[in-house]
């Protein structure tokens, strides 16, 4: 039982990968191609290279926004890091 729960989680180890990222298709080509080694190969690695997909993040009512990153986003007050590149402020 736990072989085959196992086998199935790296089956779609890349669509789990995936899962953060804009992207269905990966699940898609997972689904239909995994079975083949060529397949999987390309899904994971079409999933490590995908983009992370942005995240809106909502700052409470009276919370101060001091900074502003380079790439346009702002950041609540002591904030170390930017939420939507990682750059350190």
């Amino acid at each position: 039982m736990t072989l085959m729960f196992l086998m199935v989680v790296l089956y779609f180890l890349p669509a789990i990968i995936a899962h953060n990222s804009d992207s269905s298709k990966i699940l898609l080509v997972n689904l239909l191609f995994g079975w083949t080694v060529v397949g999987w190969c390309i899904a994971f690695v079409w999933a490590c290279a995908a983009e992370p997909q942005a995240r809106a993040v909502l700052v409470p009512a009276g919370m101060v926004v001091a900074a502003r990153c380079g790439c346009g986003a702002i950041e609540p007050a002591g904030a170390h890091f930017c939420w939507a590149c990682g750059r350190r402020l």
